[in-house]
C-alpha cells in the first residue's frame, strides 16, 4: 500500500530545512532506521555530498540516518533494499534525466507502490505525477522521457503562485502556463502552494497543510481544493 508525502517545498520562510514537516516525517518513517536520499536534482548545482549532508542534519532531529543513493555501487539495489526514500528538490529536468540514466525510474515507482515510505519535495514531488511537464524549472538538460513515477493520477505544479494583481510584471502567470499545458494535454494539474502537501495512503489522496490548492482540468475553470479534501476521485 502506498505511503507517501508529496510536499510543495522543503523549507518555509520562517523555518529551517524540513522543519515544518518533521512531525509528519516522524510518522511516515516511523519504522525506518535509515532513509535513502536521492540528491539528483542538485539545487543551485550543489554536490550530491553537500546535499546529502544537509538532509542528514534535518533527519537527525527525528533520529533517522540518511544514506545518499550515490554512495551505493548499484542504484537499483539501493532502492530495492531501502527502508524509506526521500527525493529532494532542485531541477526536475536534471532529476528525471538522472533517474533514467541510472535505470531506476520504474524500479523506484514499483517499490513505492509496494509500500516503501516516500517523501518528495519540490522536484521530488513533481515526479510523483504522470509526467514532469508542469514543472517550473528551466530545461537545463534533456531527459529521455517526460514520463515520471505515476504514483498519483494527475500532475503537480509545486510552489504554485497566485497572480499578483498589483505587480507590473508583464510575463505569464502560473495559471496561464498551466492553461497552455492543457491546450495539448488532458492530465489534471494540482497547484500546490507553499506549506501544503498531499498524503497518499493506498489509493486515498488528501490535502494537508496551511493553504488550499488549485485544481486545473482541461476545458474547465480552476477550482480551490480546501485542506482535508479527498482527491481520490481524480483517478
Amino acid at each position: 500500500m502506498k505511503n507517501i508525502i508529496i510536499a510543495s517545498t522543503s523549507t518555509l520562510h520562517e523555518g529551517s530545512y524540513l522543519e515544518y514537516l518533521l512531525p509528519e516525517l516522524k510518522v511516515l518513517f516511523e519504522h525506518c532506521k535509515t532513509v535513502l536520499f536521492i540528491p539528483y536534482a542538485r539545487p543551485s548545482g550543489i554536490s550530491h555530498e553537500e546535499y546529502t549532508a544537509k538532509v542528514a542534519l534535518a533527519f537527525a532531529k527525528i533520529n533517522k540516518e540518511i544514506k545518499g543513493i550515490h554512495e551505493f555501487e548499484y542504484a537499483e539495489k539501493a532502492i530495492n533494499t531501502a527502508e524509506g526514500i526521500f527525493t529532494g528538490g532542485g531541477n526536475t529536468f536534471l532529476l528525471v534525466s538522472q533517474l533514467y540514466k541510472n535505470n531506476i525510474m520504474s524500479v523506484l515507482a514499483e517499490n513505492i507502490k509496494k509500500g516503501t515510505p516516500y517523501l518528495g519535495t519540490s522536484a521530488g514531488s513533481n515526479i510523483c505525477g504522470l509526467t514532469m511537464q508542469t514543472t517550473n524549472d528551466m530545461p537545463i538538460i534533456y531527459p529521455p522521457s517526460f514520463q515520471t513515477l505515476g504514483l498519483i493520477p494527475f500532475n503537480i505544479n509545486a510552489h504554485y503562485l497566485d497572480a499578483d494583481l498589483q505587480s507590473k510584471h508583464m510575463g505569464e502567470t502560473r495559471e496561464t502556463r498551466i492553461k497552455e499545458f492543457h491546450e495539448f494535454n488532458s492530465v489534471p494539474v494540482l497547484g500546490l502552494r507553499e506549506g501544503s502537501w498531499l498524503v497518499v495512503n493506498g489509493e486515498e489522496i488528501s490535502l494537508k497543510g496551511n493553504l488550499s490548492a488549485r485544481l486545473f482540468r482541461q476545458n474547465q475553470n480552476p477550482v480551490e481544493i480546501e485542506i482535508g479534501a479527498d482527491l481520490s476521485y481524480l483517478k
